[in-house]
């Protein structure tokens, strides 16, 4: 089976600065891919509940936009612009929230920015799935795990897997 590593084209994942969830999950690569690729597919899981996404835009290229607006359970609307970097169909997908499309930086990127990396290899026939969060110091790394970074993604890729589950 091929490691995490072989997809990465950045230096090595610093304990200090990176966040890491993985786990192997039970439906195909292919349905992971069209989860995270979907803009009707990202409003179904992206936000874990009782928070929701309730906008979505995707242009899937080096440059081109990851848009979300994720909604509180109050009703405040968060909007979050990013930018792809590396797309691999069905392996990979990097994005960052530190520029914005067509590589521009923005005028504030949001605290904490990350680097997020999405690793998708067959195992068996499900997944095994790797979210990286990229930071650029260790306050940035400690604001996001203390947002519920573990907690969060975990619950929303629970939340992936029953909607691909569904169609």
């Amino acid at each position: 089976m091929n490691s995490p590593s072989q997809y990465l084209s950045h230096p090595k994942l610093d304990p200090a600065l990176d966040l890491i969830l993985e786990r192997v999950i039970d439906i195909p690569p292919e349905l992971v891919w069209r989860a995270w690729t979907d803009p009707a597919m990202i409003t179904q899981w992206f936000t874990p509940v009782p928070w929701k996404t309730i906008a979505c835009e995707i242009d899937l290229r080096p440059g081109g936009a990851f848009k979300t607006e994720m909604q509180s359970p109050e009703g405040q609307s968060f909007p979050n612009v990013g930018c792809y970097l590396e797309i691999i169909e069905n392996k990979k997908l990097v994005w960052t929230s530190a520029i914005g499309p067509g590589f521009r930086p923005l005028v504030s990127a949001p605290s904490p920015a990350m680097t997020a990396i999405i690793l998708l290899e067959p195992h068996g026939t499900g997944t095994k799935y790797t979210a990286i969060a990229l930071h650029k110091d260790e306050q940035d790394r400690k604001a996001h795990e203390a947002m519920g970074f573990h907690e969060g993604w975990g619950k929303a890729l629970d939340q992936l897997v029953a909607a691909m589950k569904r169609i």
